[in-house]
C-alpha cells in the first residue's frame, strides 16, 4: 500500500513522526474502534488496546467491527482491522480492564478515553497524572443527542476530575454568566448514555481522533491550534445553557481551568508529588553542594 496521499497532505517528515508514535486507547467500543481506525490510517505506527470485552451481534451496527467479528475479544479484532488497513503497525492488545492494566499506560505519547464509567476515568487520570500523560476523554450524551471531547494535559490544565466537576455542575458559557444543563445526566454525574446511531458517536470519535492527532503533531507545521481544551458537538438541537442552544451539526469551544484546590491535580497535591520526586540527600552530599569539608588541613593537603 502507498501513503503518498496522507504523506501529500502532512508532510513527509511528520508521517514518519506518526509511524514512531505510540498511542493507547481504553475502551474499543463504537467510539474507540472508530478512532483506532481512524489514526491507523492517518499513519500512527504503535497501538496499545484495552478492553475486557467480546464483540457480540448486537455491537456490530455501532462498531467499526463487523459480524465476521463476533466472539472475539474487541481488542482482538480492532488489532484485525488496523492490520488490513496498516500492514506495518505493531499493535499490542490487552484483555481486561484497565485498573489491571495500568502498565500498559507506561511509554505513550498520548492515551485515548473510550469507557463510559466515570470510575475508570478516575482511576486513569490518576495513573496519567503519575505518569505525565495527555489523555483524550470523549462523552456521546443520551440518545446520540451530541457529546463532548477534551484534551487533558497534566498540570497546564484541569485533571479529569475538575473538570468534570466544573463541566457536569456549572460550566459557565462563555457568552452568558450560566449554567450548563444538559438534562442528560445521572445522579452520580455520569453520562448514562444510550447512543443512537453509529453517525452520532462517530461525530464524536472524530473529533476525538483530530484533536489526538493534532497533539501528536504539536510541534510540527501540520498542527491544528485548538481554541480551547474542550469541544461540545451537537448532533441534534442541544440546549447546553438556559436559553442558549447548538443548532444540530454545530459545535462550541470552551476552556475548563484547572482548580488549584482539586484533591486529585490541587497545587497542595502536586507539591507533596514534587517533593516525594526530590531524591533523598545525604549529610555528604549536602555538605559537598555547600562546599563544606571536614578534613583536616593535613588530610586535604594529602589528598591534593
Amino acid at each position: 500500500m502507498t501513503w503518498d496521499r496522507i504523506a501529500g497532505k502532512l508532510g513527509k517528515d511528520n508521517l514518519a513522526l506518526l509511524a514512531e508514535k505510540r498511542v493507547g486507547i481504553v475502551g474499543l467500543g463504537s467510539g474507540g474502534s472508530f478512532v483506532a481506525l481512524s489514526l491507523a490510517m492517518s499513519g500512527v505506527g504503535h497501538f496499545v488496546l484495552i478492553d475486557p470485552d467480546v464483540l457480540e451481534a448486537g455491537n456490530v451496527v455501532r462498531h467499526a467491527a463487523d459480524l465476521r467479528d463476533v466472539g472475539k475479544p474487541k481488542v482482538t479484532a480492532v488489532a484485525e482491522l488496523i492490520h488490513q488497513r496498516a500492514p506495518n503497525a505493531v499493535v499490542e492488545t490487552r484483555i481486561g480492564r484497565i485498573e489491571a492494566n495500568l502498565d500498559a499506560l507506561d511509554h505513550l505519547d498520548v492515551l485515548i478515553v473510550g469507557v463510559d464509567g466515570e470510575g475508570p476515568k478516575y482511576v486513569i487520570n490518576q495513573a496519567c497524572l503519575a505518569r505525565d500523560l495527555t489523555a483524550i476523554y470523549a462523552g456521546v450524551y443520551e440518545r446520540g443527542e451530541g457529546g463532548d471531547v477534551c484534551i487533558i494535559q497534566p498540570y497546564v490544565g484541569p485533571c479529569y476530575a475538575c473538570w468534570a466537576a466544573e463541566l457536569r455542575e456549572g460550566l459557565v458559557d462563555p457568552r452568558a454568566d450560566v449554567e450548563l444543563d444538559y438534562g442528560m445526566i445521572g445522579a452520580d454525574g455520569t453520562l448514562e448514555a444510550e447512543p443512537g446511531l453509529w453517525l452520532d458517536v462517530v461525530r464524536v470519535a472524530a473529533a476525538q481522533a483530530d484533536m489526538a492527532l493534532s497533539y501528536l503533531l504539536r510541534a510540527t507545521d501540520a498542527r491544528k491550534p485548538l481554541p480551547g481544551n474542550t469541544i461540545i458537538l451537537a448532533n441534534n438541537m442541544l440546549e447546553i445553557a438556559e436559553g442558549h442552544h447548538l443548532l444540530p451539526f454545530s459545535a462550541e469551544w470552551v476552556q475548563i481551568e484547572r482548580d488549584p484546590h482539586c484533591l486529585v491535580c490541587g497545587d497542595a497535591v502536586r507539591a507533596d508529588r514534587l517533593q516525594e520526586q526530590q531524591p533523598e540527600l545525604s549529610l555528604d552530599d549536602l555538605m559537598q553542594e555547600a562546599g563544606i569539608s571536614l578534613e583536616t588541613p593535613e588530610e586535604e593537603e594529602q589528598s591534593s
